[in-house]
């Protein structure tokens, strides 16, 4: 055999060792996630039927802001957000197993959602505003007889709602996004799910 062939041949050697050791190499690392999807809206839409037998009676759908289906929580299974108005929701919580929590004044420095749930607003249309969240759980998700869990969000002081991405920590999750009530120039927030709790943070001047 000339020695020409057998270079001939150790170069194709090679390269086929190459390239089975990169094959191998991309077999072994797992693939990145998709981003999560965008929300929609659920359909047909959430009636107040569906929020007393969640949250019960002290809860009633709020008209106007949209409601919202997207995973939240980054479990690959739909979760529902809608915003609502709850008169007493600390005295439900145990009976219909929903999780109270106040992101807003945890962020201001103030957590008990006893004492904080006796906050009264100035502002008839802030008294009551609550966001309703529910993580989905198998097949039905958020429509499951028993959901994976449930937040009752109060005293957020939201205009409008959005459901958006979000980069958190490297990660991209998606984020409930709001404009604020106030006085002179409107501000922004998100409120997303942290692994753990739902966790509040303001943004700037406005989402557009």
């Amino acid at each position: 055999m000339s020695f020409s062939r057998v270079a001939f041949l150790s170069v194709v050697a090679g390269c086929l060792a190459v390239s089975a050791a990169s094959t191998a190499s991309a077999q072994s690392k797992k693939p990145v996630p998709p981003p999560p999807a965008h929300a929609k809206s659920p359909s047909p839409a959430v009636t107040d039927e569906f929020v007393h037998k969640q949250f019960g009676e002290n809860c009633s759908l709020m008209a106007g802001p949209p409601q919202f289906v997207a995973d939240l929580d980054g479990d690959g299974v739909d979760d529902l957000v809608i915003a609502a108005r709850c008169k007493n929701p600390i005295a439900d919580q145990d009976e219909y197993s929903f999780r109270v929590s106040d992101p807003y004044n945890t962020f201001l420095g103030f957590g008990d959602v006893k004492v904080t749930s006796t906050f009264a607003s100035d502002e008839p249309e802030r008294r009551g505003l609550s966001l309703l969240i529910v993580h989905g759980s198998g097949a039905d998700a958020w429509r499951a007889e028993t959901p994976k869990a449930k937040f009752l969000l109060i005293n957020l002081p939201f205009k409008t709602l959005a459901v958006k991405k979000l980069v958190v920590k490297k990660r991209t999750i998606l984020g409930i996004y709001m404009e604020e009530r106030g006085e002179g120039e409107d501000t922004s927030s998100v409120v997303y799910w942290d692994l753990k709790k739902y966790r509040y943070e303001q943004l700037g001047s406005s989402l557009q």
